[in-house]
C-alpha cells in the first residue's frame, strides 16, 4: 500500500468553499476536462444533527498508462463513488471516495477534507491510500501503486488550481447577483415612495 497525503489552504470562507465544492466539475475548471460526468445519487439531509450526506458517481475519460491499460485490459472510462458530508455545526465537508474500475485489481480511497481555519481562509486536506491487489508480485504491484501515486500528485497540483478558479468565479458570480437583488429592492423602494 501506498499513501498520498496533500494538503492546501483556500484564501476563501468556508461557506465559499463548500457551496463552490458542488461546482468543482464544472466548466468554470478548465482543469477538470477529464471528468465527464457526475451524477447524484442520493441525498439527504439527517434531521437530528442537520448534516447533508451526499452519494455521487463521476465518470472519468480514462488516463492510465498505456502500460497499465494493456496489463489491465484498457477502458475507455473510469468510475468512482464517491460519499460526501456536510456539517454545517462544526462546519466541515467530508468527501470519501473509492473506484469502481479495476476495482478487482487495485483499490483506491480517498479522504478530502474542508474545514476553516479563519473567517476568510479553509484549509483542504486529502489522503489516498492505493493498494495493487496482484498477489504476490510485489514489483508489478510497486510500479502499479507508485504510478497512481504520481498521477495523485500531479492531479493535485490541477485540482487546486481548478478549484481556485472555480472559487473566484463563484465569488464573482455570487457578488453581482447580490448587486442585482440590491438594485432590484432599490428599484422597489423608490417606486413604492
Amino acid at each position: 500500500m501506498k499513501v498520498f497525503s496533500s494538503s492546501h489552504t483556500f484564501d476563501y470562507s468556508w461557506e465559499e468553499v463548500s457551496t463552490a465544492n458542488w461546482r468543482k466539475y464544472c466548466p468554470w475548471n478548465d482543469k477538470s476536462t477529464h471528468v465527464i460526468a457526475v451524477d447524484t445519487l442520493a441525498r439527504e439531509v439527517d434531521p437530528a444533527t442537520g448534516i447533508l450526506r451526499t452519494e455521487r458517481l463521476i465518470t472519468c475519460k480514462q488516463s492510465a498508462p498505456e502500460w497499465l491499460k494493456s496489463m489491465m485490459g484498457c477502458m475507455e472510462t473510469s468510475q468512482v463513488f464517491e460519499t460526501s458530508y456536510v456539517d454545517p455545526v462544526a462546519k466541515t465537508v467530508t468527501m470519501v471516495s473509492q473506484n469502481i474500475t479495476w476495482s478487482n485489481l487495485v483499490n483506491v480511497q480517498e479522504t478530502v477534507v474542508y474545514r476553516p481555519l479563519s473567517a476568510h481562509k479553509t484549509q483542504f486536506e486529502q489522503d489516498a491510500r492505493i493498494t495493487a491487489l496482484c498477489g504476490g508480485w510485489q514489483r508489478i504491484k510497486n510500479s502499479i501503486e507508485d504510478t497512481l501515486v504520481t498521477r495523485f500528485r500531479e492531479n493535485a497540483v490541477k485540482g487546486k488550481e481548478g478549484f481556485e478558479c472555480v472559487l473566484a468565479m463563484s465569488r464573482r458570480v455570487f457578488a453581482e447577483e447580490r448587486e442585482r437583488e440590491r438594485q432590484r429592492s432599490e428599484g422597489k423602494m423608490m417606486m413604492a415612495a
